[in-house]
């Protein structure tokens, strides 16, 4: 059986990159390229297996055309393939409903058995990434919430609190309240030094 790929990336030289390695696999065959999140969403229901990135120029991004393309009957699966490995970015694609999720140094027997793993319906997550994830089921109760995580990044990109309010569609309150328990779970007591706990476990993105 022939499995469809669908490379989702703005850059062009990964995306030539990714079908120089794909093409040498006599089972795969690359079926359409995508620049954008959007035209992968587009692009999708020709593939069998989608390897989408995690971040695009403006508009929307990869967890989100990942959310977009899960949510069709029939959907293929998608593979995230990025060079992000934060607990923000993966809980984001997870979510989302990748069926994997690995790192783009993934050496490329790595790749293509996480191809195959994903266009069979199983998960396929790089040994980095499951472990966080193992990490963060062992302490459930010092785990940030996908939530947290997103009103954390969003501080360390020097928005206020007014700012990610409107960006989360949440109140200002709820906002304050995220930071309390965020403050509280890293053992900070400033937004400065909850940011750089964070970045210092990988978090977030720095």
């Amino acid at each position: 059986m022939t499995i469809r790929l669908l490379l989702a990336d703005d850059h062009p030289v990964v995306r030539a990159g990714l079908r120089a390695v794909l093409d040498t696999e006599p089972d795969f065959t690359v079926v359409a390229e995508a620049a954008t999140a959007e035209r992968a969403v587009e692009l999708a229901p020709d593939a069998d297996v989608v390897l989408m990135d995690l971040r695009f120029g403006p508009g929307m991004d990869g967890a989100e055309a990942t959310a977009a393309i899960t949510a069709r009957a029939g959907a293929p699966r998608v593979l995230v393939l990025t060079t992000y490995d934060t607990d923000a970015d993966i809980l984001a694609a997870v979510e989302a409903g990748a069926s994997g999720y690995l790192l783009k140094d993934a050496p490329p027997e790595e790749l293509s058995a996480a191809v195959r793993t994903a266009a069979a319906g199983q998960s396929a997550l790089a040994p980095a990434v499951a472990h966080r994830l193992m990490d963060r089921m062992r302490t459930p109760a010092q785990a940030l919430t996908r939530r947290e995580l997103e009103v954390l990044q969003l501080v360390g990109e020097g928005l206020s609190n007014q700012q990610i309010s409107r960006r989360l569609f949440l109140s200002q309150a709820t906002v304050k309240s995220h930071l309390v328990h965020v403050f509280a779970k890293l053992g900070v007591d400033s937004r400065t030094a909850a940011v750089a706990a964070a970045r210092d476990r990988r978090l977030i993105r720095r």
